[in-house]
């Protein structure tokens, strides 16, 4: 991935929803003005969510969701009804698809409600209106449109558009802890679990916000960094590594110098801080037989030494001396019901947009477990949790 190009994560996610032949497909591609899904009269022809990271004016870099129709029947159709409800938590904006001639079905309804529970700003868009005798007067989320004549097509582009100017709310990763002229020190190990020439998502992002800041970013591996502290004239403002390497960079970097990790900004930066630094006093209060659950948000090679299934497991026990259980998710799939976790401890997040990260935080809420996350759980067991969220006035 280049520095400069957009990952899926950053982009607005747009879903489309509605009923079976309400014409979703055909809108999608009239949206996007490609094929991006297969279009058919045969009901149900979109069995799965269909997702597409594309450049879209004038809303910008975005990823196109076209669901399966909520009415789907049998067996099989509830899966994909609830794989379509699952978009749910991570699109930013929803567009209903309506047939028009049929008008809004109590299925409709019940998805509206759905969109206002989640707090997701949605339109209505009134598909095959070009059948329509009379067009009915539009509210401020309704438009009428067909999907075969382009009618209003760009009309419901620019409301799509006036939705995601609204969401803009101007976080950064790390940004607003520094200024113009400040120096940051950036610690990255290259181990077997490092991919090949290139940099991880988080590294990349972060070194793009200090550059956008006007700061410098002086990027070394964990082996480098007490020679490149002594190079520098004045103290870096801050130094951020790698959570794996908390033990041995705390021990480099003077108490004088704020430090945290890639995983700790994420956290801020997608999630709750708060949250998760309150879910990692749960390490000490675990006892045997307890099981936790540990969840990324990416699918990958899994390395011998991979952080999600080997080494934090192994951490976690020796930190808490006790006989824990461990279950393990990733991608999309996270449990509904968390019940029987004492813990949820997640990765960074990097692949999840921020509306997934904190759907999973608040679902975890909901259910009474704890969560935190890889950088403050590593931070808390190294015992520099208090030092490691200090630059963020916690």
């Amino acid at each position: 991935m280049s520095l400069n190009s957009t990952a899926s994560a950053e982009r607005v996610h747009i879903g489309f929803f509605g009923l079976r032949n309400a014409g979703k497909s055909s809108v999608v591609n009239a949206v996007t003005g490609q094929e991006l899904s297969l279009v058919s009269d045969v009901r149900g022809t979109t069995t799965d969510p269909v997702k597409k990271a594309m450049e879209l004016l004038p809303l910008g870099p975005v990823v196109i969701i076209d669901t399966p129709g909520i009415d789907d029947e049998g067996e099989l159709g509830s899966l994909r009804v609830k794989r379509t409800k699952q978009v749910l938590n991570y699109a930013d904006i929803a567009v209903l698809v309506i047939d028009a001639e049929k008008g809004e079905s109590q299925a409709d309804k019940e998805l509206v409600t759905l969109f206002e529970q989640k707090k997701i700003p949605y339109i209505k868009a009134f598909n095959k209106s070009d059948l329509l005798e009379g067009i009915p007067q539009e509210s401020e989320n309704t438009v009428y449109v067909s999907a075969v004549s382009g009618m209003n097509i760009n009309e419901l582009k620019e409301k799509i558009a006036a939705l995601v100017k609204t969401k803009d709310s101007g976080r950064r990763v790390i940004g607003d802890l520094i200024k113009k002229g400040d120096t940051v020190v950036l610690v990255t190990p290259i181990d077997a679990s490092a991919p090949k020439g290139r940099l991880i998502l988080p590294q990349q992002q972060t070194i793009r916000d200090i550059l956008d800041s006007g700061a410098t970013a002086f990027v070394t591996k964990e082996t480098e960094l007490a020679g490149v502290l002594e190079s520098l004239k004045a103290p870096p403002k801050m130094v951020v590594t790698d959570s794996q390497a908390f033990g041995v960079v705390s021990k480099i970097v003077p108490e004088t110098i704020p430090l945290t990790s890639f995983s700790i900004l994420f956290m801020r930066y997608k999630g709750s801080l708060q949250a998760a630094v309150q879910g990692a006093r749960k390490l000490d209060c675990l006892n045997d037989g307890d099981t936790v659950l540990i969840s990324e948000g990416c699918t990958h090679h899994r390395q011998c030494e991979d952080i999600g299934t080997v080494k934090m497991p192994k951490w976690i026990k020796e930190y808490t001396k006790k006989d824990i259980r461990f279950e393990f998710t990733s991608g999309g799939e996270f449990p509904e019901d968390l019940s029987e976790y004492a813990l949820v401890v997640h990765c960074g997040g990097c692949m999840l947009n921020e509306r997934e990260m904190k759907y999973r935080i608040n679902s975890a809420a909901d259910n009474g477990v704890p969560i935190t996350n890889y950088g403050i759980a590593i931070a808390k067991m190294n015992g520099i949790l208090e030092r490691s969220v200090a630059p963020f006035g916690l």
